[in-house]
């Protein structure tokens, strides 16, 4: 007589249980508002962290040029970029246009959008943060570090066309990573789907990498210029965006309690 085994023994063995993914077998030990407490606590930790560092890397590289330990390595990539310009000219035409998505133009009226948007939306704080965090990280870039470092910018022989101003850092890359970032992760905070986050994030990233990568290709600013204006618009960003999520989160509980009152 074969004795076969219970149905309970067979789902128990190891072969047949499916086993979950690790994280999602953690989360799912905690309930609903735990996991809430846990994502207050942890991401502002983490963004805070994010501007830490990109703040020490604004500072390094500001130390190098200030000592002016990056002088081979900017005047190798603005004469390569010029060669290249010279040997494609479509490729300077091209550039022009990525350099104008981070004109002040462009950026005022993306930003301007997306403030009556918010405000259609009643997101008045946070509207109000977008514009404040645009108009205090163009006066900081400006009005006080391009005067405070004072660098030149390249010879205009080497130039695809005259450029105002100081040049570090990059206005065009710290306005543009503060812009788009800051506009890509309000619109990312409104899907569910991670997926879905990670695309919108990696775009806005993107469009700031490339109207920064464009200001170096058309000789207007040395690549260390370009590299701490991302690292300080990014830094920018992510500071006021902290802010802006407190203040949507406010808005939120104060129209919930009107809602019950």
């Amino acid at each position: 007589m074969t004795i076969k085994p219970s149905p309970d023994r067979a789902d128990r063995h190891p072969a047949s249980v499916a086993r979950e993914p690790w994280p999602r077998a953690v989360l799912a030990r905690f309930a609903p508002h735990q996991l809430d407490t846990l994502r207050s606590l942890v991401l502002p930790l983490l963004a805070g962290l994010g501007v830490a560092l990109l703040l020490l890397v604004f500072a390094l590289v500001a130390s190098e040029v200030f000592e002016g330990d990056t002088r081979g390595l900017d005047a190798w990539l603005l004469q390569t970029a010029q060669r290249y310009r010279t040997a494609h000219p479509r490729f300077g035409e091209v550039m022009r246009d990525l350099s104008g998505l981070g004109s002040s133009v462009v950026l005022s009226l993306l930003v301007i959008a997306a403030m009556v948007y918010l405000a259609l939306l009643s997101a008045r704080r946070t509207a109000l943060l977008v514009a404040a965090s645009t108009l205090s990280g163009a006066a900081l870039v400006h009005l006080l570090l391009k005067p405070a470092f004072g660098r030149a910018r390249p010879d205009l022989a080497f130039a695809d066309h005259a450029a105002w101003g100081m040049s570090f850092p990059s206005g065009h890359a710290s306005m543009s990573a503060i812009v788009f970032l800051t506009l890509g992760a309000l619109v990312a905070d409104t899907r569910s789907r991670w997926v879905e986050r990670i695309f919108i994030l990696a775009v806005a990233a993107g469009a700031a990498f490339l109207v920064g990568m464009s200001r170096v290709a058309l000789g207007v600013h040395w690549a260390t210029d370009v590299l701490a204006g991302w690292a300080l618009g990014a830094a920018w960003a992510t500071g006021w965006l902290l802010v802006a999520h407190r203040a949507r989160r406010s808005e939120r509980t104060d129209a919930g309690d009107g809602r019950r009152g």
